[in-house]
Order: C-alpha cells, then sequence, then structure tokens
C-alpha cells in the first residue's frame, strides 16, 4: 500500500516540529507492506497546499495521512473536519499573515476526512499513546492543506483516505516556557503514527 506521509517543518520561533521529526524517523523505517512517500512541507501559505495536492496527483497514494504541531494538546488528535478558512494567528515563515479568507473561493464550507477517524483512535490506545478525535484543525496550514487535498480529491470523484493528524509538542519545546505545556517523546509520536499506518495498509 502507497502511503503519502507529510509534515511541517518548524514554525513560530520554535528550532523543532515533532511532525517533522516523525516523518524523517519514519522514512528510515517504515512499516511493513507499505510504500512510504514521505515530505516535509515549508510552513509558506498555499504552497504547502500546492505541494501536496501536487504529490497525490502525481504519486497517487491508497492514502494520504498529514502531521502537525498542536501546542497544548496532550495526545495525538485525529482531525475530523477541514474548513473553508484561512485565519492564521501568526505569521507564517515567509511573512504572510492571513485573516478571513477562503482556502478555495466558492468551495464547499467544510469537508470531513476520509481517514477512518475511530479506527484510529483506538489502534493508537491500543499501543498505550493517548489519541482522541478533534473538531478543529484550526485555521492555520494544517487546516489549510487538510482541505486542499480533500477538494482536490471530491473534484476528482475520488475517496482516497485522506486527513490530518495532529501531535502534540515535544519535551524539548517546553524547556523555556513561561507556563508548563502538554508534551509526549518522540518515540511514543512515532509508535503512535506507526499504527495509524498500519491500521490503513492492514
Amino acid at each position: 500500500m502507497k502511503i503519502l506521509l507529510t509534515g511541517f517543518e518548524p514554525f513560530g520561533g520554535s528550532d523543532l516540529n515533532p511532525s517533522a521529526m516523525v516523518v524523517e524517523a519514519i522514512a528510515i523505517d517504515p512499516p511493513a507492506d507499505v510504500d512510504l512517500v514521505t515530505v516535509v512541507l515549508e510552513v509558506v501559505g498555499e504552497e504547502a497546499g500546492d505541494r501536496v495536492v501536487e504529490l497525490v496527483a502525481t504519486e497517487r497514494p491508497d492514502a494520504v495521512v498529514m502531521l502537525g504541531e498542536a501546542t497544548g494538546r496532550a495526545g495525538v488528535t485525529i482531525e475530523q473536519v477541514a474548513i473553508n478558512l484561512r485565519d492564521y494567528g501568526m505569521n507564517d515563515n515567509a511573512g504572510n499573515r492571513v485573516s478571513n479568507e477562503p482556502v478555495v473561493r466558492d468551495g464547499p464550507d467544510a469537508y470531513f476526512t476520509t481517514l477512518p477517524v475511530e479506527e484510529l483512535v483506538q489502534a493508537v490506545r491500543a499501543i498505550g499513546v493517548p489519541a482522541a478525535r478533534s473538531l478543529s484543525a484550526g485555521a492555520f496550514l494544517c487546516n489549510e492543506i487538510s482541505y486542499r487535498v480533500l477538494h482536490a480529491e471530491a473534484i476528482a470523484k475520488r475517496r482516497t483516505p485522506a486527513g490530518f493528524v495532529h501531535l502534540p509538542r515535544v519535551p524539548e519545546q517546553c524547556l523555556d516556557a513561561d507556563a508548563p505545556h502538554a508534551s509526549m517523546t518522540i518515540d511514543r509520536q512515532v509508535d503512535a503514527v506507526r499504527a495509524i499506518l498500519e491500521t490503513l495498509a492492514g
């Protein structure tokens, strides 16, 4: 089974992004029976979405799992919905800041993920890692690339399992924080994403 796995480079002043770290780790040792295609995306509005949509069109994966960082979340969260809204709460890595704009003009208000959310949540919990369904991927690039992929699939009349998974910060990102933040070691995050990929492949 061919799976496209994406992550993001660091942003917001951090030198780390757990999604990139997980992608790089799993790329070295992918699950058996998975033909893995990986990419770490730049945190640049529109360009990140363009890159993922291009990869889906050229690679034609059997599933698409997009990863990103969610500050404050203690577990792995699988996003149920992507909304047609770009409303950045911070600058992207090119200095862009967008407010109250659609991801796709005249596109639907939202798309539901085509990943089997509950099955994946249970697969992650089964290995002892906290996991839950989430109803909001925000309105930054995580939501944006998820919406772009699901929209492209809808236009092409395909139903490839695709969606977004948010990961907690790693402890190293919280050392200098003014207040404690939720975090999870990178080894546990790698195990969680591996469980997601193995479940999809199975």
